[in-house]
């Protein structure tokens, strides 16, 4: 476990659920936080519309801070979620690392975040991330809802597969499998993750769970087992997608860490650091959040 790769999505897939704004000065201090504690890669934000997710108004700004030289570590990658052309051209501008963007294997989901079929959302999507990589940016592109939907409840295998076997074919080597509605059990994400290293041994594969039925980690343990080294997280646990049936959390970064660190894993992370973060975050959002470690503490022994 010491080649994981921590992908911090608290900021973006985090705070979006959230009613209060966070000022941009507060996410700029968290952010060096996550820096400080060793996190790889940071995704700052999404590039959508300000009216409908508030807590993303001020991403431009957000990311042009740290697209200045003095406040870009060589070591940490930045990453931005785009939705539409629109939102690809603002993260080119704004100096994004990596776009994020993907296709939900739920038509029903696909509508609701998108106003697109699955099938249609993937030809965009598709379209734009060869112009991303063309232009010289890192892409990654993943499948949400891919292993259920809070709507249509389970999803068919072979329709993920399929719309990985097109991203494969069209030059895409950074893939991510989300589990939207918190449905994936370890036996369907091994089954998943095994059959995307057997279409495509060479792609860097990474896993994003949420926590609506108390199974993210253990989740995490099976992709890992699985080929899996990028693993997206959110510091406190907070989060979930506005557009699915129940929205819930997604697995804690600081409790994914003391996961590892119990194994003898990836004790270059500041767990401290992160465990301050959540309580920073609780603080300011004037609640308790899903995390446990930052309550608890670890162990040392």
């Amino acid at each position: 476990m010491n080649n994981i790769v921590l992908h911090e999505v608290g900021l973006r897939d985090g705070l979006q659920m959230e009613k209060q704004v966070v000022a941009t000065e507060q996410k700029i201090k968290w952010t060096e936080k996550l820096i400080e504690a060793g996190v790889e890669i940071v995704q700052l934000g999404s590039f959508v519309h300000p009216v409908k997710v508030p807590q993303m108004a001020d991403t431009d700004e957000f990311f042009q801070h740290f697209s200045k030289p003095e406040n870009h570590p060589d070591n940490v990658i930045f990453s931005g979620l785009v939705l539409n052309e629109k939102g690809m051209e603002r993260a080119i501008k704004c100096g994004v690392d990596m776009l994020c963007m993907g296709v939900s294997a739920s038509d029903t989901h696909s509508q609701k975040n998108t106003g697109m079929t699955t099938s249609e959302a993937q030809d965009r999507i598709i379209a734009m991330a060869r112009e991303a990589m063309h232009s010289g940016k890192k892409v990654q592109a993943s499948v949400q809802s891919a292993f259920g939907c809070g709507f249509e409840g389970k999803i068919d295998e072979l329709k993920v597969l399929e719309i990985i076997k097109k991203y494969v074919s069209n030059g895409i080597k950074y893939i991510s499998l989300a589990d939207t509605a918190g449905h994936a059990n370890p036996a369907q994400v091994q089954r998943l993750f095994s059959a995307i290293r057997d279409i495509a041994p060479d792609v860097e594969i990474a896993c994003h769970f949420h926590n609506t039925y108390g199974l993210g980690i253990i989740n995490c343990k099976a992709a890992y087992d699985s080929g899996v080294r990028y693993f997206e997280t959110a510091f406190g646990g907070i989060g979930g997608c506005p557009f699915t049936k129940v929205a819930a959390g997604n697995v804690c970064t600081e409790d994914f860490v003391n996961y590892m660190q119990r194994m003898g894993y990836r004790k270059d992370i500041r767990n401290d650091i992160l465990i301050d973060l959540a309580k920073d975050l609780s603080t300011v959002l004037e609640k308790d959040l899903p995390g446990y470690v930052y309550k608890a503490g670890t162990l040392e022994y």
